[in-house]
């Protein structure tokens, strides 16, 4: 008679269990890290690129946000920088050059002054393959190329979100555990 609800139980943690792995699969794409930051600080940001093809990477390009003030940019061996600025001297965007073997990722670390408000903070990037295949990490975020986004929101806010993700986890490594335990076995009659 266990054995069912222990299937049902199974089933119900791999569901869970997948449910919680489909935000790291949709960030297999270039990703600007943090997701959540406060509003007005100096925040460290990363934007992590991955080589999803057989060939490697050549050219990185990363607009920024409006409300976003770049104010510095972290080395990175074997990549040079091409930092292109408006008129008035606000950082737009960062070209990085250099090659990423396939299977591999890089991060480009930079620091930027936040927007005072909430806001949402959304990251054009393209990258360029040997070969000339140009892919624009642009699009909304349910498409097949989405460009990454951040969101500015008050500290009680991000907390908040941090400890939703934490219980999720929680509920799915403990469902996980429970459907992995061996079987009792029954008792003869």
């Amino acid at each position: 008679m266990n054995r069912v609800p222990a299937r049902a139980s199974g089933l119900l943690a791999a569901g869970i269990l997948t449910l919680a792995l489909v935000p790291a699969v949709a960030d297999a794409h270039a990703v600007v890290y943090p997701r959540v930051v406060r509003p007005g600080a100096y925040q460290k940001y990363v934007l992590r690129v991955p080589n999803e093809r057989e060939v490697p990477t050549l050219r990185v390009e990363l607009t920024f946000p409006e409300g976003l003030q770049v104010v510095s940019f972290g080395e990175v061996m074997g990549w040079d920088l091409e930092v292109v600025s408006d008129e008035a001297g606000r950082v737009e965007r960062a070209i990085w050059t250099g090659r990423l073997p396939a299977m591999r990722f890089v991060e480009f670390p930079f620091v930027a002054v936040n927007p005072h408000e909430e806001a949402r903070l959304v990251w054009p990037a393209v990258q360029l393959y040997e070969g000339g295949e140009r892919v624009e990490w642009a699009g909304p975020e349910s498409s097949e190329t989405p460009a990454s986004v951040t969101r500015v929101a008050e500290k009680d806010r991000v907390d908040l979100s941090w400890w939703l993700a934490g219980a999720a986890l929680a509920v799915a490594l403990a469902s996980l555990g429970l459907a992995l335990r061996p079987s009792r076995p029954e008792p003869a009659a």
